[in-house]
């Protein structure tokens, strides 16, 4: 049995997290594995004090940083705990509480070294688009996601803040390797069987990417997928976000890699933007 990654900091997104998570193992027949990181920190500058409080107070200041870095770090471990227990209840009013299906763990160091490890024999990497240190206000991305996305060897699911169990997809067409090996996972793997989806590349008419758009449309009927497509001007930003708000998407599928206006992704605006704009998840492939 394949095994879906759900990483969880306890933030807002984490009920998402669980829900996208539940939703990605009963298409997939999958278990569910939660991941907590605590990340190291810098490590506490001695000052060296001795100058002028003495040598003895010095000594008796670094005893207690001391203690209060291990102080700091039994809460860190204690508040995981906490996080991975209510994920595992959580999971469990979906129907996942099984002890065969769910399982979890805690780590410490980075969450990118984290996945490299545990990331074999699974299927998915389920994450948040904003953690716990994220600025909601200005709407800023979670700092591990475009690491997650770097190193992630399988699809990358990014949850929204809320979930509705998607009907219809939109995948966002450039043309690029890795949007070739989304069109790939998505013939042959269960994850959106059933679905409708739509097809959105930006560009010129009578270009390759038009004749690349016609191929894509065809293979994905082939594999019994319902699909509409549309090869139209404008700016990427734009389009696909409006492409997705009025066609009541809700799930949105790109490459992580690729070349066009959009060659970037992940690394450059448009997917950055694609991502904090729309109000779906995004499921993104390396």
């Amino acid at each position: 049995m394949s095994t879906i990654l759900a990483c969880t900091d306890g933030s807002l997104y984490a009920p998402s997290i669980y829900r996208h998570a539940a939703w990605a193992a009963t298409r997939l027949r999958a278990a569910i594995h939660v991941l907590h990181v605590i990340e190291h920190h810098e490590s506490r500058e001695k000052q060296d004090l001795s100058g002028t409080i003495g040598f003895d107070a010095n000594d008796e200041l670094l005893a207690e940083l001391a203690a209060l870095d291990e102080s700091s770090a039994r809460v860190a471990r204690l508040r995981g705990k906490a996080i991975l227990g209510d994920a595992v209840k959580q999971l469990g009013l979906f129907g996942l509480g099984g002890t065969w299906d769910v399982s979890t763990s805690q780590r410490h160091g980075s969450v990118v070294e984290t996945l490299e490890e545990l990331e074999k024999g699974s299927s998915l990497v389920v994450i948040g688009k904003r953690g716990e240190h994220a600025d909601f206000s200005k709407s800023h991305l979670g700092s591990n996601l475009e690491r997650v996305v770097r190193c992630a060897s399988v699809p990358v699911l990014v949850a929204s803040r809320d979930f509705t169990e998607p009907e219809k997809f939109l995948i966002a067409f450039d043309g690029g390797q890795s949007c070739l090996k989304a069109v790939r996972h998505i013939a042959t793997q269960p994850l959106l069987r059933g679905m409708d989806c739509h097809i959105v590349a930006v560009g010129e008419p009578d270009s390759s990417l038009s004749r690349s758009l016609d191929q894509l449309s065809l293979a994905l009927r082939g594999a019994g997928f319902r699909v509409t497509a549309d090869l139209l001007p404008g700016d990427p930003d734009n389009v696909i976000a409006d492409e997705v708000r009025d066609r009541n998407i809700g799930l949105l599928v790109m490459g992580a890699y690729g070349h066009s206006p959009i060659r970037r992704l992940i690394l450059g605006s448009t997917t950055t933007t694609l991502i904090r704009t729309c109000l779906v998840p995004v499921l993104l492939f390396r």
